[in-house]
């Protein structure tokens, strides 16, 4: 009998410290950030619950909220589409990786002009958005698109209202297209926007501005676009070419891009590739390099590495554009600097 209790005690031991094992790695973690990602990243979350009873709980809040979070530590993981620089995250100990690759598109709500039928190039992009032509007729717009009836109608600047990767990426391509534009609004996650603006929060605040308002005009990812069915610009590229933007058109500017620079974040925009999107970006997770919560660190790791390799097929439904082969096993080589 005292053998057989001591089985059992044993076996009871084994158990409770196997389910003690299994709770501690399947620790529930919490992110916030980028509104970009969001819709791919809350689809990621759900998936991975499923798969192996983890949750990830993801608050779309803005890159600017996303960064605030990570460094003051009340997050176990950050999202932003504004990368950080070398400097900054060896400073604030964390560790920067991609996860999905997308485009900023710009949208209009133009009565009778349908999506892809507007071209604008990047300088006269530039000049409506810092507030320098204000009506669709506008000589400059009607150079660029001969035989399209373009209304006598006040042009209404679409922007977002929070501090944003988004908006950081697209004034940064804006800013290389017009030294006036950069002197004017300026390039980063918020910026001077002109008196013909009205705010949104997040992408879908800007998406929603654009859609009720006759004559917007405005900035959203292609994913954003797509779910709400808006209506794209054509927009010149580097090589010449009018492009709308498309999942193609993202994986083209991104081809050939060196990840291997620290943080791996190179410079995707305004890429020389004859079909490239000229508004391209990745975006980004950061998480600390170390914790004392070793349980939600692996959680962290886990999270990003099965959904790198089992939610490409998710993201690119929603829109994204999956990471190169090669480029995610730069990010799990990335990753072990996470301890």
């Amino acid at each position: 009998m005292r053998t057989f209790n001591k089985m059992v005690l044993s076996t009871l031991a084994t158990a409770v410290g196997l389910v003690f094992s299994i709770s501690v790695l399947a620790a529930d973690i919490t992110g916030a950030g980028a509104t970009f990602p969001y819709a791919v990243y809350t689809k990621w979350a759900e998936a991975y619950q499923a798969a192996t009873g983890n949750k990830v709980n993801y608050q779309g809040i803005g890159s600017s909220g996303g960064i605030k979070q990570i460094k003051a530590k009340t997050v176990d993981f950050g999202g932003t589409d504004a990368p950080l620089e070398e400097a900054e995250l060896d400073a604030a100990k964390l560790v920067q990786v991609p996860t999905v690759m997308g485009g900023v598109t710009i949208v209009t709500n133009i009565p009778g002009i349908g999506s892809g039928k507007l071209k604008l190039d990047g300088n006269t992009a530039a000049n409506i958005f810092r507030g320098a032509i204000t009506k669709w007729n506008d000589p400059a717009i009607t150079r660029l698109n001969p035989g399209v009836a373009l209304p006598d109608l006040a042009i209404t600047v679409a922007n977002r209202s929070d501090g944003s990767g988004t908006t950081h990426v697209f004034t940064s391509y804006l800013a290389k297209q017009s030294l006036a534009f950069m002197r004017e609004v300026g390039a980063g996650k918020t910026v001077n926007w002109p008196s013909n603006a009205v705010g949104g929060k997040g992408n879908p605040g800007v998406a929603a501005n654009v859609q009720k308002i006759k004559g917007a005009i405005g900035y959203v990812d292609i994913a954003d676009a797509m779910k709400n069915n808006m209506n794209f610009v054509a927009l010149k590229n580097r090589a010449g070419n009018y492009i709308v933007p498309s999942q193609d058109a993202v994986a083209d500017a991104a081809a050939g891009a060196n990840f291997k620079v620290k943080g791996m974040a190179p410079d995707l925009l305004d890429q020389a590739h004859k079909n490239a999107w000229p508004i391209t970006s990745a975006t980004y997770v950061l998480a600390y390099e170390k914790s004392a919560d070793a349980a939600k660190q692996k959680g962290v790791v886990d999270f990003i590495s099965w959904s790198l390799n089992n939610g490409q097929k998710m993201a690119e439904e929603l829109g994204f554009v999956a990471l190169p082969a090669n480029v995610v096993k730069m990010v799990e080589a990335e990753m072990k600097n996470i301890k």
